[in-house]
C-alpha cells in the first residue's frame, strides 16, 4: 500500500511526485511529475479565468521561516525612499535621546536631510545587490508618499517610512503576522507591504493581522517623565513605559525566534497585552518567553539579544539579560560582542551604536555585517563564521541595521526545539 504524506503549507503535487518516484523508480517519477504539472497548469489557467476563485495556487509555499539562522532563500528589504522624520509626539520623544530632540523639533513631519537620505538609498541598493549575489531572492515594499497627513477619530499624523520590515512583519513557519505597531506615524505602514503579502497569501501562506490599536491618548503616558538617562533607567527598572496597557500593541522587532521558542521584551512599543495576544495566538505549538534587560530605553530586541545560531546568541554587554541563566542551563553559548566602532559624530537619530550587532545571518556560517566594524569581523572569524561586508552607515541613521532592514520570508529548515 502506497502512502503519500502531505506536508503543511505548500504544493502537494511535487511532494507526491517525489515520494512516488522514490518508490517506483526514475521513469515513473517523470510520468508522475508531468501529470501533476499538467494538473497544476490547468488549475492555474482556471484560476486566471475566474477572478473569484479563492483557492491558493497549488505550488510550493514561498513563506517558511522558523529561526534567525537557517539558510536564507528569500527576504524583504526595506526602502529609504520618501522617508520622513516622525512628528515629535510623546511616544517618539520617549524612544529618542535628549541630544536628538532639537532634530525632531526641527524636522518632525518633514523629509530626513536629503543628502543623507540619498546615500542611505544607495547603500540599501548595494546591500540588495550583494544579497542577490549570495543567492538570496530580494523583494521590496511599494514606494509610498509618506508626507500625506491622515486623521482618525483619535489622532492626526503624517507617515514615516517602509524602511524596517522587521518592525512590522514577523514570519512564524508559513504564517505572516502583521504587527499593530505603536507609533502613530507608523499606523499605515502596512500599506507598503500589502501587495507582497497578498501575493504570498495567494501562493499558500497564512496571513494574520494583529488587532490594530486605536492609538488614542489612553495608550500613552503623555507625562512620561524623562529628562536624562538616569530617569530612563529608573523608569525601566520600575516597569514603567510610555505605552500603557490600554490596548494591545507591539512591534514585531521586539520578538526573536529560535524554533519552538520565541523570546520577547516589554518595551516602549510592545506592551504586555500585545505579548499576551501573541502568546495565545501561537500556543500550543510555540512558547513565547518574556525576557528583560538592563536597558534604559528598550525598543526592539535585536541590538540587545540577537540569536545567530542553534544555542548561540549575541548578548549586549551594556544591557545584560536578567534571565541569562535560563540560556546557560540549556547549554547555550553566550557571546558578548565588542564595542561598536561607529564614530561619535555620526548621526544616529533613532538608535544606538549597538546596531553593530544587528546582523543578518545568511546561514550558520555566513553573516552580513557592517564593513566598518572590523572588531566584530574578528569575533565572527573566531566563531568560524564568514562575514559578508556591506557599509550601511547612512542607513543606520534611520534606525536600523541589517536585521532591522530585512524580514526573512523563507529559510530552508525545519521546526525544532533549541531550549532544553
Amino acid at each position: 500500500m502506497l502512502r503519500v504524506r502531505c506536508l503543511r503549507g505548500g504544493s502537494r503535487g511535487a511532494e507526491a511526485a517525489h515520494l512516488i518516484g522514490a518508490m517506483l523508480g526514475r521513469s515513473m517519477t517523470g510520468w508522475v511529475q508531468k501529470t501533476f504539472q499538467s494538473t497544476s497548469s490547468a488549475q492555474q489557467h482556471c484560476a486566471a479565468e475566474d477572478e473569484h476563485v479563492t483557492e491558493p495556487v497549488q505550488q510550493e509555499c514561498p513563506v517558511c521561516s522558523y529561526n534567525e539562522w537557517d539558510p536564507l532563500e528569500e527576504v524583504i528589504v526595506g526602502r529609504a525612499e520618501n522617508a520622513r522624520v516622525p512628528p515629535f509626539t510623546a511616544e517618539v520623544k520617549a524612544n529618542t535621546y535628549e541630544r536628538h530632540w532639537p532634530f525632531y523639533q526641527h524636522y518632525g513631519g518633514q523629509s530626513f536631510p536629503v543628502d543623507h537620505l540619498q546615500k542611505a538609498v544607495a547603500e540599501i541598493e548595494e546591500m540588495c545587490n550583494i544579497l542577490r549575489h549570495e543567492g538570496v531572492t530580494v523583494r521590496r515594499p511599494e514606494p509610498i508618499d509618506w508626507s500625506l497627513e491622515y486623521k482618525t477619530p483619535d489622532f492626526t499624523s503624517s507617515g514615516m517610512y517602509a524602511a524596517m520590515p522587521r518592525d512590522i512583519l514577523m514570519i512564524v513557519g508559513n504564517e505572516i503576522i502583521e504587527a499593530p505597531m505603536a507609533w502613530r506615524a507608523r499606523f499605515f505602514e502596512y500599506r507598503a507591504y500589502r501587495p507582497l503579502i497578498k501575493e504570498y497569501f495567494r501562493k499558500g501562506a497564512k496571513w494574520t493581522t494583529a488587532p490594530k490599536p486605536t492609538m488614542a491618548n489612553e495608550l500613552y503616558d503623555e507625562e512620561y517623565p524623562i529628562r536624562c538617562v538616569e530617569d530612563r533607567h529608573k523608569l525601566a527598572s520600575q516597569g514603567k513605559f510610555v505605552t500603557t496597557e490600554h490596548e494591545p500593541c507591539f512591534d514585531a522587532a521586539d520578538f526573536i525566534r529560535a524554533g519552538r521558542d520565541i523570546f520577547v521584551q516589554r518595551s516602549q512599543v510592545t506592551n504586555y497585552m500585545g505579548i499576551e495576544w501573541m502568546r495565545r495566538h501561537l500556543a500550543p505549538e510555540y512558547k513565547v518567553h518574556t525576557i528583560s534587560f538592563k536597558d534604559p530605553n528598550p525598543m526592539h530586541i535585536d541590538a540587545t539579544f540577537n540569536i545567530i545560531g542553534p544555542g548561540l546568541v549575541l548578548s549586549n554587554p551594556d544591557r545584560p539579560c536578567s534571565q541569562i541563566d535560563m540560556f546557560k542551563k540549556a547549554g547555550w553559548t553566550i557571546v558578548k560582542p565588542p564595542p561598536p566602532m561607529i564614530p561619535d559624530d555620526h548621526p544616529l537619530w533613532m538608535s544606538s551604536k549597538w546596531l553593530s550587532m544587528n546582523v543578518l545571518m545568511l546561514d550558520e556560517k555566513r553573516v552580513m555585517a557592517d564593513a566598518n566594524e572590523t572588531s566584530i569581523h574578528k569575533m565572527f572569524e573566531s566563531l568560524g563564521i564568514k562575514t559578508i561586508k556591506v557599509s550601511i552607515r547612512h542607513a543606520n541613521s534611520l534606525g536600523g541595521g541589517f536585521h532591522c532592514w530585512t524580514s526573512d520570508i523563507r529559510r530552508r529548515g525545519t521546526l525544532q526545539s533549541y531550549l532544553h
